[in-house]
């Protein structure tokens, strides 16, 4: 049996759950917290491509299941290395929703460890950046990575 490492992140967010999903799979919303463009919306079985303002190019992904106001699911290696996201929503009391994220697969060695650690900020941070969009109509990410694209 093969094993691998993953990365999580999970957070509650005070709005309902089918606005949430909504904010995850709609490119116009996703703008305001998270990628600059998108080709198209996340739908079962499609392909569109992610552009980032701190990352030259666009990143192909690949949307494998999508059940509304429940699971989505992606791959955003390119075809590569497999690395599949999934995302769940659970409806909490007070219309709020709990957002976890899981992302495989790394390879259990010392590149695969910092690669987990990596993306699991990567994801607690997105969690964060849809937080604040969601409930307050704040972009978190606009200049915060600025600092990865300069040459100083």
């Amino acid at each position: 049996m093969e094993k691998y490492l993953f990365a999580k992140a999970a957070l509650q967010i005070q709005k309902p759950i089918a606005e949430v999903f909504e904010a995850i799979i709609d490119p116009q919303k996703m703008s305001n917290y998270f990628i600059s463009k998108s080709t198209g919306r996340l739908e079962t079985s499609n392909i569109v491509k992610w552009s980032f303002l701190e990352f030259e190019g666009d990143f192909p992904v690949e949307a494998k299941e999508i059940q509304p106001f429940s699971y989505i699911s992606f791959d955003w290696s390119g075809g590569t290395d497999d690395m599949l996201v999934e995302i769940f929503l659970e409806p909490r009391k007070n219309n709020s929703t709990v957002v976890r994220i899981k992302e495989r697969k790394m390879n259990v060695d010392d590149n695969g460890i910092q690669q987990a650690i990596g993306q699991s900020e990567g994801w607690a941070n997105f969690l964060a950046c849809l937080k604040a969009y969601l409930e307050y109509g704040i972009n978190l990410r606009k200049g915060a990575f600025d600092f990865m694209r300069d040459n100083e």
